[in-house]
């Protein structure tokens, strides 16, 4: 009986001996990454994300290294990162945005292959095939509305319902005709939740027969709603988890996507602190990360089974809208300006 198990127990030794190296190898290499990121100092970061403060303050607090936050507004991002390459002088380790402006750069050549080992715990759709960009997270956008000014039996059930004359002169969103992000998303409609074009023609109408109060972006849809100068809008979820505790819900639609951009983070080519950047990209993508994106700022994240703390948006279903092109957002801007 002892003959019959020796040679099982024996590969069953080598295996966890080989195993115990193999991780030893892999610890060895973050220490040595972490090591170096110390000695680096710092990562230099360009977003245009909000509310992020908590990530760096836990990054440091774990790793001594300075995650350096340097906020751009998405208009300029491109221009202002490609000009500062192409003279050298470029300040950033790490660039995260919107998918479009992170694929424009690395068809640009600032961007460097670096494929995070945290990236084994994203979906197979979210990861760039040439190791380039890791999708992380979707700005996801919806009906946001006063639950304290608006009736449960009245909070919309259907992107449609925006149309409803009910809602005249108390409805807030980003410009149609200047903001490109609700340009996307209002295409986005058209694709993904009315059946024909003319259908999603008559949606836009109705909508702008209800006049709605126009603001530059998403930043400021929120106010409006949390004072009561509107009651309902068009807007981020993540806003009833950073402005809590104001009476702001999320409409949940019958049979209707939540929509937004999908955002990415990447290394820069020929980072001054490449070290420092690639512990800092692993750490944004960390589980530890991304629920500090979702529980303190609201962020839909694509770490599997991490959710905002925002009743039932967890049963949601969210979907990366398609990046227009330049040209086609200023088709559809031309139009938009016939409408509104």
């Amino acid at each position: 009986m002892q003959a019959r198990f020796r040679v099982p127990i024996r590969v069953l030794v080598i295996c966890c001996v080989l195993m115990s190296m193999v991780l030893g190898v892999a610890a060895g290499q973050t220490q040595q990454l972490i090591n170096d990121a110390k000695n680096e100092g710092k990562a230099v970061f360009y977003a245009n994300i909000t509310g992020v403060d908590p990530v760096l303050n836990a990054f440091k607090a774990k790793y001594g290294v300075v995650g350096e936050y340097t906020r751009i507004s998405t208009a300029v991002y491109v221009p202002t990162v490609i000009t500062e390459f192409q003279a050298g002088r470029l300040s950033a380790d790490v660039l995260q945005g919107p998918l479009p402006i992170l694929e424009m750069l690395k068809d640009a050549g600032v961007l460097a292959k670096y494929v995070s080992p945290e990236s084994a715990k994203y979906p197979a759709w979210s990861k760039d095939p040439d190791g380039v960009i890791q999708q992380f997270g979707i700005e996801y956008v919806t009906i946001i509305y006063n639950t304290e000014l608006v009736k449960a039996q009245d909070v919309p059930k259907s992107y449609r319902d925006l149309a409803d004359p009910k809602w005249r002169d108390k409805i807030v969103m980003p410009d149609p005709i200047t903001h490109a992000t609700t340009i996307s998303w209002l295409v986005g409609l058209k694709e993904h939740v009315f059946a024909t074009e003319a259908e999603w023609m008559e949606f836009l109408r109705g909508l702008a027969k209800n006049r709605p109060m126009f603001v530059a972006s998403f930043g400021p849809t929120p106010g409006p709603i949390e004072t009561g100068e509107k009651v309902i809008g068009i807007s981020m979820p993540k806003y009833i988890v950073t402005k809590a505790p104001a009476p702001l819900g999320w409409a949940k639609l019958t049979n209707e996507p939540i929509m937004g951009s999908a955002r990415g983070i990447a290394l820069a080519k020929n980072a001054k602190r490449p070290n420092a950047a690639k512990l800092f990209i692993d750490y944004w993508l960390s589980e530890a990360s991304s629920r500090i994106l979702a529980e303190k700022v609201g962020e839909w994240v694509l770490y599997d089974g991490v959710y905002p703390p925002i009743k039932g948006i967890g049963e949601a279903k969210v979907i990366p809208i398609r990046e227009l092109s330049d040209a086609e957002i200023q088709r559809w801007s031309d139009l938009f300006k016939t409408i509104f």
